[in-house]
């Protein structure tokens, strides 16, 4: 005969179990009869499952029954149960057959059992079935709550990005039977990170649904909950964290801290120099930072380089300035990315632009002759005092110093506070036909402020000398001469 137990309902989920009283089904086995003869007899019974629900409370659960319909019940027949887990998990009444659990099992550590099964005759201790295997499973209970494995979670993404790109999936293991119902089926949900994250339910893949800023906020954590039995009541629960970085685009332009910069150079100071720094900043970093600075300059009196460690524009002298010719410039300065991607373009339409007012500041300078040598000319015999020539100098200070005028060591010229050059002494052209001579000029009220020019005079020649005969001439003449006839030296 066949029967079967309704077990009661665990967590909803009815478990339909067998009797294990199970009629041959028209199948029939050659039995060694103990006289020897061989009989054809009808099997008593057939195996099938038996479920027993996990996390059971009681101390003695009952499975279901094991009998052979050979059992008249006149209490002869005689059940055993054998192998692993028999009389220590599982227990049978001998007389009845009823299989009962004595332990609470737990389907993921175990999830099947296999047994044996033999039914005697007690009066002749003779086996009246065959022995056989039958199975007892552990029905899954919604009993482990979804794991995150893979923690911690981290992801980079770059800022900007449009709505829909992918960030990272996350999954989570549920430790229950996935074809139990739905005790491993999980939905996924944001608990953290609205607005700018969703997350698919069914896939645990993490995308961005706003656009965002590095600039405003570089990192965000979001928190992701998994629930089993697809979120139904009394599903269980885990949690995880994500940790997005947003990475770096080049949607910020450089502009400048300051509209005016004033800076000041020397006129002293030598080609190349450094006069002054400029700085633009950028919010955005490393390559995306890179800046190259220009200037406009219609002199063509300054320059600009970039330091590429500071990103600083260092402004630097490409010409001499002299504070009497021009004493204060004033350029433009642009500055902009190094490398701009097409499609930041957008960012980058307008160098940001800042103005330089540079003052050339005065440097006490040495008078300056009006020509770099004079030539003069005078005759020779000239009395003393006479005019020689004038040597001109100037201050190219803006206050104008009056200058003084002297001449290094000379006994025969002389010159006054104008610069006119005079003689001292007589010349002689045939004594000395040039003089070479240093005219110094000072500054009055910088004494230390001095320069010098060279001079030369040219002594020129004047008729003040009878024609000489080198040397005493004799002449001889013949006595008998004729008129015209040479004479002999």
């Amino acid at each position: 005969m066949n029967c079967c137990l309704l077990l009661p309902y665990m967590l909803g989920i009815p478990l339909l179990l067998p009797c294990l009283i199970a009629t041959e089904n028209s199948k029939t086995e050659e039995v060694k009869h103990p006289a020897g003869s061989h009989l054809r007899v009808r099997r008593g019974w057939m195996w099938n499952q038996f479920f027993v629900p996990e996390e059971m409370n009681k101390t003695r659960h009952h499975i279901g029954q094991l009998r052979s319909d050979l059992d008249n019940g006149n209490n002869s027949f005689q059940y055993k149960l054998l192998g692993a887990g028999a009389g220590s998990i599982f227990v049978i009444d001998e007389r009845t057959g009823d299989i009962y659990a004595v332990q609470k099992l737990d389907r993921e550590e175990r999830s099947l059992y296999t047994l044996r099964a033999q039914v005697i005759d007690t009066t002749t201790g003779r086996a009246m079935e065959p022995e056989s295997e039958f199975v007892i499973r552990v029905s899954d209970i919604n009993d482990n709550e979804p794991k995150f494995l893979d923690e911690p979670y981290e992801a980079i993404v770059p800022e900007m990005s449009p709505e829909g790109t992918f960030v990272i999936q996350v999954t989570a293991s549920d430790a229950d039977d996935p074809s139990s119902g739905n005790n491993a089926r999980l939905l996924y949900s944001l608990r953290q990170g609205q607005p700018y994250f969703s997350i698919e339910p069914t896939t645990g893949v993490i995308r961005i649904s706003s656009k965002m800023d590095r600039e405003l906020q570089d990192e965000y954590w979001v928190i992701i909950q998994a629930k089993d039995m697809i979120g139904l009541p009394g599903a269980l629960s885990g949690t995880t964290s994500v940790l997005i970085k947003l990475s770096d685009v080049n949607d910020n332009k450089p502009i400048f801290k300051d509209s005016l910069y004033r800076l000041t150079v020397s006129e002293s100071a030598s080609v190349g120099m450094s006069i002054g720094k400029i700085m633009a900043y950028d919010n955005d970093i490393g390559e995306n930072a890179e800046m190259d600075y220009s200037i406009e300059d219609d002199s063509k009196t300054f320059d600009v380089i970039t330091n590429n460690e500071t990103q600083e524009g260092i402004i630097i002298l490409k010409k001499k300035v002299d504070f009497e010719h021009q004493n204060h410039y004033r350029i433009r300065a642009k500055v902009k990315n190094r490398r701009v991607d097409e499609q930041l373009r957008k960012y980058h339409t307008e160098a940001s632009t800042t103005v330089i007012k540079i003052q050339v500041e005065d440097v006490e300078e040495p008078p300056v002759f009006l020509l770099p040598y004079y030539i003069f000319e005078i005759f020779e015999g000239s009395p003393y005092g006479s005019f020689v020539g004038t040597v001109s100098a100037t201050d190219p200070d803006q206050r104008k110093s009056p200058i003084r005028y002297s001449i290094t060591r000379s006994k025969v010229f002389s010159i006054d506070d104008n610069g006119t050059v005079f003689t001292t002494n007589s010349l002689d052209r045939e004594i000395s036909a040039w003089y070479n001579l240093s005219v110094t000029a000072t500054e009055k009220y910088s004494i230390q402020q001095s320069s010098a020019v060279p001079v030369y005079v040219q002594v020129l020649d004047i008729n003040d000398h009878a024609p000489e005969f080198p040397e005493y001439y004799e002449t001889y003449v013949c006595e008998n001469a004729v008129s015209g006839q040479g004479l002999f030296f």
